[in-house]
């Protein structure tokens, strides 16, 4: 069924991202990731390597339009098509709402929200061609306020409501789409470095595996928005 599909993937050098990776590549689905970061891309395009040779790194920064245009033609050339977009790339910065900059501000919605528009803007189109899945990673931040989360909250809560609108406007070209709302992934989000402490929550492969049960799922249901998180509480 996923055999020759194409991904596109935002935010996919580290944590969430290269965990999807990782996962649609094991299991036969060529993928594009991108990464900011040059030296990030190259990296874990090697590491990616010994899961499959069918893997891109590409230098993007998802807030700008012109940059995602530029990494789904590069997509497109080196992979033939385009069947799956993941929009993964985020950042939290938590400060109470009297210190939080504009700057802090605009990095947050202009990474977390706008630039999940932006990959979608430049997508949507090869994404009509396959009849494809546009799957956002958004975050139970995104349901439920909380102290000094005024801007990742604000991102958040905008993300989920984006992609359920767009839910809407695609569905009419047989395009799905899906906003996965995690809650504490063991990565290296917000300074954290992951450790045996860190078991009990979400593992990046975990979210790998669940947008590969998204992209198995019988074409005529849609799970249009999922939160998903440990089974128990953090000790």
């Amino acid at each position: 069924m996923l055999k020759n599909k194409v991904a596109y993937i935002t935010g996919g050098t580290k944590g969430i991202g290269f965990g999807i990776t990782k996962v649609l590549l094991e299991n036969g689905i060529s993928v594009a990731f991108s990464g900011r970061k040059r030296d990030d891309v190259e990296k874990a395009e090697r590491e990616l390597k010994q899961y499959s040779e069918n893997v891109l790194g590409i230098v993007s920064d998802v807030r700008s339009l012109d940059n995602e245009y530029g990494a789904i033609q590069l997509t497109i050339e080196k992979f033939g098509r385009l069947d799956f977009v993941i929009a993964n790339a985020g950042l939290g910065i938590f400060k109470p709402v009297d210190e939080l900059s504009a700057e802090d501000w605009n990095d947050m919605i202009e990474t977390n929200l706008t630039g999940a528009f932006y990959t979608l803007k430049a997508s949507v189109e090869e994404l009509k061609k396959t009849e494809g899945y546009y799957i956002t990673i958004s975050s139970l931040a995104g349901a439920n306020f909380f102290e000094k989360g005024t801007g990742y909250n604000a991102s958040k809560f905008g993300l989920v409501g984006f992609t359920q609108a767009a839910m809407i406007d695609l569905r009419k070209y047989n395009i799905k789409s899906t906003v996965i709302m995690p809650g504490s992934v063991a990565t290296h989000f917000n300074g954290n470095t992951p450790s045996e402490k860190d078991n009990w929550k979400i593992q990046p492969e975990d979210m790998g595996n669940l947008v590969l049960d998204i992209l198995k799922i019988n074409p005529r249901v849609l799970p249009s928005k999922i939160e998903f998180r440990a089974t128990k509480p953090g000790i």
